[in-house]
């Protein structure tokens, strides 16, 4: 109500954060319903069958979703070697297939930034739009930033409904069916890894990914926020990520942070590591070194 006593429509930046007020208070509370993956089992598997329904009836396709939990004794992370890699950017287009990553509009989870030798690691004067006849570029080292899935996350700390969270195994993942895309997260991440989708996700039936997994790679609808999940209906199953299997040059590592046999563990205590923007507290999970 304005000053003259008449009644006002609410601007859509007011309607929005009290129904994101509205959303955290029902779901902070004892009577509000839980997140669906933290729901019974058997209705979660109900929700899932339904879910899959959806997708076969609205693409055409029978997607598979899977809900497996985190591994018991296990805390992924991945270890990137800035002197291998020739920024040919096969890890993106790997990733965008792997992970059901809309087609129109582009959508990537990675991003590959060439920066000048002579500079050395420069943010401000990195270029993720280089297009050289051939990499590597003489006198130029990439840099591929995503999701660092942080021990301390700025983004899941401004959530106002609770729709993004880190898991067990160190993933920080989002239930897009709770996400009601305020984009709270990708205003606090330091490293904008986080990705809205302004329309539908357009991905050609031919080239669906049809082995999902609910907090990961499964179809999104427009208005929601998405990122790198370590691949998380791979590596759950044992596998590698995506982005790991097709690097040419063996630049990224991936392996069990708590097993100390692992390569992971043997590259963090045995070469020159960094971290992205340390001084922001964020404890990365993802680690670049120089192995030569």
């Amino acid at each position: 109500m304005d000053t003259d006593g008449k009644t006002t429509k609410p601007t859509r930046r007011i309607f929005a954060s009290q129904a994101a007020a509205l959303a955290a208070g029902w779901v902070l509370t004892a009577c509000g319903p839980k997140r669906l993956y933290e729901a019974p089992r058997a209705q979660l598997k109900k929700a899932i069958e339904d879910m899959e329904r959806q997708y076969r009836e609205r693409l055409g396709v029978t997607v598979s979703v899977s809900d497996a939990p985190a591994i018991p004794g296990v805390e992924f992370a991945y270890a990137l070697d800035l002197s291998r890699c020739i920024g040919c950017r096969r890890c993106v287009y790997a990733c965008v297939k792997e992970n059901n990553q809309s087609r129109d509009p582009q959508i990537q989870w990675i991003k590959v930034l060439s920066m000048e030798k002579d500079k050395g690691v420069d943010f401000s004067a990195a270029d993720p739009y280089y297009s050289p006849a051939e990499v590597p570029e003489e006198g130029y080292f990439y840099v591929p930033v995503q999701c660092q899935q942080c021990r301390n996350p700025p983004c899941t700390k401004v959530c106002p409904t609770g729709a993004t969270w880190t898991e067990k195994d160190g993933i920080v993942v989002i239930d897009y069916d709770w996400c009601i895309g305020c984009r709270y997260c990708m205003a606090a991440c330091p490293y904008g890894a986080r990705h809205f989708n302004w329309a539908q996700p357009e991905i050609p039936k031919a080239e669906i990914n049809p082995n999902t997994h609910y907090l990961g790679n499964r179809p999104r609808p427009k208005g929601v926020v998405e990122k790198c999940t370590f691949c998380i209906q791979r590596t759950r199953a044992g596998r590698y990520p995506a982005c790991v299997e097709i690097c040419p040059v063996g630049a990224r590592k991936f392996g069990n942070l708590l097993d100390k046999d692992s390569e992971i563990r043997y590259i963090i205590e045995n070469k020159r590591v960094l971290v992205l923007k340390e001084e922001l507290n964020t404890a990365p999970r993802f680690f670049y070194f120089y192995a030569t």
